[in-house]
């Protein structure tokens, strides 16, 4: 078993991912955890975790794919564009691994259901 020695190590700028892309099964629960993504954006840039700037781009392209897959017949591939950009600003923010996956999960969950 392995161990862990944690003294001395300190946890900063930390985000808590509060979407389940793997739990989506339809349409609305995809904009469902969209909503929780770009939400989850915001609350980094408000921690100071991502600059406001990043955090402006990010959750402008994420509305995007929300607004796309509210059509009546969604582009996948015009929402999964959006969601890469996405990831594409998120590119040397280290601190935002775990946004970064979930915009990644985002995007196969887009190629699954449409």
């Amino acid at each position: 078993m392995s161990v862990f020695d944690m003294r001395h190590q300190t946890v900063t700028n930390q985000t808590n991912n509060n979407y389940s892309f793997g739990e989506a099964q339809n349409q609305a629960d995809l904009i469902i955890e969209l909503e929780k993504l770009k939400s989850e954006v915001s609350n980094a840039g408000e921690s100071k975790v991502i600059n406001a700037e990043i955090v402006t781009e990010v959750q402008e392209q994420i509305q995007k794919a929300v607004d796309q897959a509210k059509k009546p017949q969604p582009n996948k591939d015009v929402i999964a564009g959006y969601l890469s950009t996405a990831k594409g600003f998120m590119k040397g923010v280290a601190e935002a691994g775990g946004i970064i996956a979930g915009i990644v999960k985002a995007i196969e969950l887009v190629q699954k259901l449409f």
